[in-house]
């Protein structure tokens, strides 16, 4: 395999096993705690309300349409590009007595002040029970999504491989979460996509290292568990490397430069990567030595005869 970052020396990872697995406990504790003080901040997608769809003549300015239509006392509005730069998008939330009719009229009236020429395109109402199916099916799908990689993992190598992957790709997540809780960055559709998406990219990184770790356990007959994992990551941290920095690269591309919209999704994908780095190599691998992995749950009968012959 061709390296751009060949690692001379095997790194001694699992010697920092102990100290990495309680810095995730904490930071996992901390997410959670997040997650139950504060609450996720659901985006209309979740809670109910209504979207507004405009035409400007011009590219739009959306720091004057959010300053114009802040003036009106609407809540928590949310403004961003929709398709061109003159097409714009504006979410308020399910709150209060008016109507999406009133409501319309108000952002309408407001923008009208600035912009004679602004169009109405489209008003949609999400109801509260709508919201609330989105929601709990969001959850249903990173469950399901859960259990089917656990089931993966556990077909293509073993129930402890399984239990410390899965348990690796759920702290990414519970993280990602728990960040979003404690800065009360807004949790919309988007975000639940990158969520599932990296839940995705960070059990490819683990069953990379597993793949290695597995193969190291077979041809390594004279090492120890821990050598043994500490080389499976050095040999794979080039291709970590490669693949993980261009990946930042394109989605610190969106984040940057993908306007409003694909702001938060670029945010969680950010946390999700940078995240799911560390917890292939410093959180799947030491649970694995502390679930007890041995060298004769990858070695068939016949294989071991042979090694005791030699």
């Amino acid at each position: 395999m061709l390296e751009f970052f060949p690692f001379k020396r095997t790194i001694p990872f699992m010697s920092w096993g102990k100290v990495t697995t309680t810095i995730s406990l904490l930071t996992f504790l901390f997410a959670v705690w997040a997650i139950w003080d504060k609450g996720l901040n659901l985006g209309v997608d979740f809670t109910g309300g209504t979207l507004i769809e405009v035409r400007t003549s011009q590219p739009a300015d959306l720091h004057l349409i959010r300053t114009t239509l802040e003036k009106t006392g609407l809540p928590e509005i949310s403004v961003q590009n929709f398709g061109t730069s003159r097409d714009v998008l504006i979410r308020l939330p399910n709150k209060g007595a008016a109507n999406a009719a009133e409501t319309s009229n108000t952002v309408m009236a407001a923008l009208k002040t600035t912009d004679a020429t602004v169009e109405l395109k489209r008003v949609d109402f999400v109801g509260p029970q709508v919201g609330k199916e989105l929601y709990d099916n969001g959850a249903l799908a990173l469950l399901v999504v859960s259990f089917g990689i656990m089931a993966y993992l556990a077909v293509r190598f073993e129930w402890r491989f399984a239990v410390a992957g899965m348990l690796a790709n759920m702290h990414d997540i519970v993280i990602i979460l728990g960040v979003f809780a404690f800065y009360q960055w807004e949790f919309t559709l988007t975000v639940m996509a990158g969520v599932l998406a990296v839940l995705g990219y960070s059990v490819n990184e683990s069953v990379v290292i597993f793949d290695r770790i597995r193969e190291n356990i077979r041809k390594m007959r004279g090492a120890t568990i821990p050598h043994i994992i500490d080389d499976a990551i050095t040999r794979t941290m080039s291709r970590t490397i490669i693949t993980h920095g261009s990946t930042q690269i394109m989605v610190l591309s969106m984040f940057f430069f993908g306007g409003e919209a694909l702001h938060n999704f670029a945010l969680a994908l950010t946390i999700g990567i940078m995240f799911g780095i560390y917890s292939s190599v410093l959180v799947g691998s030491p649970l694995l030595l502390m679930f007890g992995v041995k060298r004769e749950h990858f070695i068939k009968p016949v294989e071991k005869k042979e090694e005791a012959v030699v």
